[in-house]
């Protein structure tokens, strides 16, 4: 039920979920309702293109700000953090903005919690936001000029329990190599990896984990699963196994919270908020959707948040507009991870198992939706995406929905025909 005769949809975050949903809404409701964007910062950020950052890129190019697409699809934007969600009153606040809603889309991301790991926050450097990127780049400059001086160094990359998305780290390792390579200091540089998991990117099935195997052999990259660490001391990982590993320059991909926890709501011990997996609604607020990092699916990868906004949109604009709603949340993964030399698509039905361990996996009925494939190629992709993307939202429109999407979909479709299996 709503308060008034045109209800008021409050979205509350400004990244890929929050973003998504909004201008999706938008496109199914016209002027059947009122949008409100509620944001903690005045730009988007296109946070899977940070991983450059470390090599060259200047952060600001992965900006987007938010007043224009806001203005021109007429969705009033407040910049605020959102503290406190009362479901019962229909409000939210943060800083000073308190607004009342009659539905909500939660989309405020995760955040990083290296203190669960003795030690992690004191001595490695940490990849989640630009300016941890700005300081990698640092070490890696470092690094080379030390290396060119004849000295050996000892790099090591660690996902520890507890990451929801390590792909990232994955493009990360693949890249410093071939970037040390192109400049000239590789030999001086011993790399290694390791992971609590037992298999590389674990949730995205054995046909990944063979391909960052295949890589791992080829790049001279040291891997080790079902290393849990234990603690971070100064130049060495302790692991529960009672392994030890050196390292020089330590990099990782920190456990994952929810950035903002909202004690009013059903949620895990993360802050992950409860949901009904097809609609995002949150457990017992019909009213309430979650999109993206902040709801409880353990996967956090932009393209699922995407899914995810759409799904949430999809239904809530079915339940203005008295029709059916057309989707519902079906989780596929679908990255292209960057190596600089080449690049790796993935494309990767899942579903939950109920098994803390190993919460997800590819789904068995998967057949030929399931596509790993390694090629030169795939940078294409990834650049197209990356230019694909800020558009879209530069212009207030939702990424996975309308022509231009149905366009790239069916190019990458034929892509991973022809270079995938």
């Amino acid at each position: 039920m709503t308060t008034s005769a045109v209800p008021h949809i409050v979205v509350a975050g400004g990244g890929f979920g929050g973003l998504e949903a909004a201008f999706y809404l938008r496109m199914r409701l016209h002027d059947r309702a009122r949008i409100t964007l509620v944001s903690d910062k005045d730009y988007f950020l296109f946070k899977p293109n940070t991983i450059y950052i470390p090599f060259g890129l200047e952060p600001d190019k992965l900006k987007i700000k938010l007043a224009r697409p806001a203005r021109k699809k007429g969705i009033q934007l407040h910049q605020a953090m959102i503290e406190e969600v009362d479901p019962i009153a229909r409000t939210i606040r943060g800083g000073d903005v308190n607004l009342t809603y009659d539905y909500l889309v939660l989309a405020t991301g995760a955040g990083m919690r290296p203190q669960e790991i003795p030690g992690l926050a004191e001595h490695a450097q940490t990849i989640w936001t630009p300016l941890d990127m700005l300081r990698l780049r640092a070490s890696y400059y470092q690094l080379v000029e030390e290396a060119r001086a004849g000295h050996k160094k000892k790099v090591l990359f660690l996902v520890p329990p507890a990451n929801k998305c390590s792909g990232p780290l994955y493009e990360m390792v693949f890249m410093l190599d071939t970037w040390l390579r192109r400049q000239g200091v590789r030999k001086h540089v011993d790399i290694s990896w390791s992971t609590y998991e037992s298999g590389y990117i674990q949730a995205f099935g054995p046909r990944l984990n063979e391909v960052v195997t295949g890589e791992f052999d080829h790049r001279t990259v040291h891997g080790y699963t079902e290393h849990t660490v234990a603690r971070v001391e100064p130049r060495e990982v302790v692991y529960t196994n009672g392994v030890r590993l050196p390292y020089d320059l330590l990099v990782s991909f920190p456990p994952y919270v929810a950035s903002t926890p909202f004690p009013s709501l059903p949620s895990d011990d993360r802050g992950f908020v409860s949901t009904v997996l097809e609609t995002r609604q949150v457990q017992g607020y019909p009213d309430i959707y979650a999109a993206g990092d902040m709801g409880d699916f353990p996967v956090k990868q932009a393209f699922l948040a995407f899914l995810q906004a759409d799904a949430a949109a999809d239904h809530l604009a079915a339940t203005i507009l008295g029709e059916q709603p057309q989707i519902s949340f079906e989780p596929t993964s679908m990255c292209v991870m960057e190596e600089f030399d080449k690049a790796t698509f993935a494309q990767v039905p899942l579903r939950l198992t109920g098994r803390p361990e190993k919460p997800v996996e590819v789904r068995p009925d998967a057949d030929g939706a399931y596509r790993v494939g390694a090629s030169p190629v795939w940078r294409v992709g990834k650049k197209l995406l990356g230019v694909y993307l800020p558009y879209r939202f530069g212009n207030g429109n939702p990424f996975h929905a309308g022509l231009p999407w149905r366009g790239m979909d069916a190019g990458l479709k034929v892509m991973s025909k022809v270079m995938a299996n």
